[in-house]
C-alpha cells in the first residue's frame, strides 16, 4: 500500500526582491514556500514560478529546503547563471544562516567536520556516513544562550542536502522546529524551523564586483 503525496502547505506570503539588475535578482524566500516545483501536480506553487510571472528568464541557481526562509540568487540570463554556477562548485560563494538550536552550546565557536550520504530508507533524509558520504564542513558562532537554547551563526563551507540541520543534531544541539532531525522536545519549541539565510556573498558575472546580500531573520 503506497503512502498518500504529501501535499505542501502553501505559503501565501511574498517573495521579497531585495536587489535587481539585468543579470541577476537577490530574493529572500519565505518559510513553507519550495524553491521549484514539486513532483505532484498540486505542488507546482513554489518561489521560481511565482517570479517567472515578472521575469520569464529566471533561473534557479541553489535552492533552500521548503522549512528555510532567506537569501537566494536567481540568475536572469543563461551567462549568469552557468558564471554563479561555477562559483558554487568553486566554493566561492560565502554563506551564513541564523539558527536557533536547542540546548545551550559551551564554545563560542567551533567546527563540525562530517560526511553526510543520503539515508535511502529513509528519503529525503539524510545520515551522517564515515563509507559513503561526502565530505561536509560547518562552521559556527555563538550569538546568544539562554537557558534552554542557543542563537547561533552557521557558516557551511560545503553544500550539502540537510547539512546544517544534521551537523547541528550530530552536535547536540538540534534546530528548534525541525521535523525530521530533532527530538521531541526540540521539535514542540517552535512551530517553524529556526533556521534562515541570512547573508550571501559572491561575484558579479559581469561587473566582477563583490556583491553582498543582507535578509534579517524574523525570529
Amino acid at each position: 500500500m503506497s503512502l498518500p503525496p504529501y501535499i505542501v502547505p502553501h505559503s501565501q506570503e511574498k517573495t521579497r526582491i531585495l536587489y535587481e539588475d539585468d543579470d541577476l535578482l537577490l530574493v529572500c524566500k519565505p518559510h513553507l514556500l519550495l524553491t521549484v516545483p514539486g513532483r505532484h501536480p498540486l505542488n507546482k506553487d513554489c518561489m521560481i514560478t511565482r517570479l517567472q510571472a515578472d521575469y520569464p528568464t529566471a533561473s534557479v541557481v541553489h535552492r533552500l529546503d521548503l522549512d528555510t526562509s532567506g537569501i537566494l540568487i536567481v540568475p536572469l540570463n543563461k551567462p549568469a547563471h552557468s558564471h554563479i554556477s561555477r562559483q558554487f562548485q568553486e566554493r566561492q560563494v560565502e554563506k551564513q544562516y541564523d539558527a536557533v538550536v536547542w540546548g545551550e552550546i559551551k564554545p563560542d565557536s567551533g567546527e563540525i567536520d562530517l560526511p553526510i550520504a543520503a539515508d535511502w530508507e529513509n528519503r529525503p533524509r539524510q545520515m551522517i556516513s564515515h563509507d559513503r558520504g561526502k565530505s561536509a564542513l560547518t562552521r559556527y558562532e555563538v550569538q546568544q544562550r539562554e537557558a534552554d537554547r542557543t542563537r547561533v551563526l552557521l557558516k557551511p563551507v560545503t553544500g550539502r542536502s540537510h547539512q546544517l540541520r544534521i551537523h547541528m543534531r550530530e552536535l547536540g544541539h538540534p534546530i528548534l522546529g525541525c521535523d525530521m532531525y530533532a527530538h521531541d522536545e526540540a521539535l514542540a519549541m517552535s512551530p517553524r524551523l529556526l533556521l534562515h539565510a541570512s547573508w550571501i556573498g559572491f561575484t558579479h558575472p559581469v561587473t566582477g564586483k563583490r556583491i553582498e546580500g543582507i535578509c534579517p531573520a524574523e525570529f
